[in-house]
Protein backbone atom coordinates (compact mmCIF):
# COMPACT_ATOMS: atom_id res chain seq x y z
CA UNK A 1 0.00 0.00 0.00
CA UNK A 2 1.35 3.40 -0.97
CA UNK A 3 1.33 5.89 1.85
CA UNK A 4 0.37 9.44 0.88
CA UNK A 5 3.27 11.85 1.07
CA UNK A 6 3.04 14.95 3.12
CA UNK A 7 3.64 18.37 1.62
CA UNK A 8 7.24 19.39 2.24
CA UNK A 9 8.40 22.17 4.47
CA UNK A 10 8.03 25.60 2.78
CA UNK A 11 11.83 25.93 2.71
CA UNK A 12 12.01 22.96 0.33
CA UNK A 13 9.37 24.24 -2.09
CA UNK A 14 11.79 26.35 -4.21
CA UNK A 15 13.21 23.11 -5.64
CA UNK A 16 9.82 22.51 -7.27
CA UNK A 17 7.97 24.50 -9.92
CA UNK A 18 4.67 23.99 -11.69
CA UNK A 19 6.20 23.51 -15.16
CA UNK A 20 9.33 21.37 -14.97
CA UNK A 21 9.24 19.84 -11.48
CA UNK A 22 5.79 19.87 -9.86
CA UNK A 23 5.78 18.62 -6.29
CA UNK A 24 2.96 16.13 -6.87
CA UNK A 25 5.06 14.33 -9.55
CA UNK A 26 8.18 14.12 -7.38
CA UNK A 27 7.17 12.46 -4.15
CA UNK A 28 8.46 8.90 -4.63
CA UNK A 29 11.77 7.24 -5.38
CA UNK A 30 11.48 7.98 -9.12
CA UNK A 31 10.14 11.09 -10.82
CA UNK A 32 6.82 10.37 -12.52
CA UNK A 33 8.03 11.33 -16.01
CA UNK A 34 10.94 8.89 -15.75
CA UNK A 35 8.60 6.10 -14.65
CA UNK A 36 6.28 6.83 -17.59
CA UNK A 37 9.24 6.59 -19.98
CA UNK A 38 10.29 3.26 -18.44
CA UNK A 39 6.81 1.82 -18.83
CA UNK A 40 6.11 3.12 -22.36
CA UNK A 41 9.56 2.70 -23.88
CA UNK A 42 11.11 5.33 -26.13
CA UNK A 43 8.59 5.26 -29.00
CA UNK A 44 5.61 5.23 -26.65
CA UNK A 45 7.15 8.04 -24.63
CA UNK A 46 7.67 10.15 -27.75
CA UNK A 47 3.97 9.73 -28.59
CA UNK A 48 3.03 10.54 -24.97
CA UNK A 49 5.04 13.78 -25.10
CA UNK A 50 3.50 14.73 -28.43
CA UNK A 51 0.01 14.17 -27.02
CA UNK A 52 0.76 16.37 -24.03
CA UNK A 53 2.15 19.09 -26.29
CA UNK A 54 -1.11 19.08 -28.26
CA UNK A 55 -3.14 19.13 -25.04
CA UNK A 56 -1.34 22.13 -23.56
CA UNK A 57 -1.30 24.03 -26.87
CA UNK A 58 -5.02 23.49 -27.25
CA UNK A 59 -6.17 24.42 -23.78
CA UNK A 60 -3.89 27.38 -23.01
CA UNK A 61 -6.52 29.86 -24.20
CA UNK A 62 -9.14 28.45 -21.84
CA UNK A 63 -7.10 28.56 -18.64
CA UNK A 64 -6.13 31.13 -16.03
CA UNK A 65 -2.41 30.76 -16.81
CA UNK A 66 -2.03 30.48 -20.61
CA UNK A 67 1.70 31.23 -20.59
CA UNK A 68 2.29 28.43 -18.08
CA UNK A 69 0.46 25.95 -20.32
CA UNK A 70 2.62 26.97 -23.28
CA UNK A 71 5.71 26.54 -21.10
CA UNK A 72 4.47 23.03 -20.31
CA UNK A 73 4.01 22.36 -24.04
CA UNK A 74 7.60 23.50 -24.62
CA UNK A 75 8.81 21.29 -21.74
CA UNK A 76 7.19 18.24 -23.33
CA UNK A 77 8.71 19.21 -26.69
CA UNK A 78 12.14 19.23 -25.06
CA UNK A 79 11.56 15.80 -23.46
CA UNK A 80 10.36 14.50 -26.83
CA UNK A 81 13.45 15.87 -28.62
CA UNK A 82 15.83 14.41 -26.03
CA UNK A 83 14.27 10.97 -26.48
CA UNK A 84 14.22 11.26 -30.28
CA UNK A 85 17.97 12.02 -30.15
CA UNK A 86 18.48 8.82 -28.13
CA UNK A 87 16.53 6.79 -30.72
CA UNK A 88 17.84 8.43 -33.90
CA UNK A 89 21.58 8.78 -33.24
Amino acid sequence: MIKPSRIPDENLMPQYNSVSKPFHYNTGDIECIDYIKQVLGNEGFIAYCQGNMVKYQHRHRYKQKPVEDMEKAAWYMEKMMQTMKEVHK
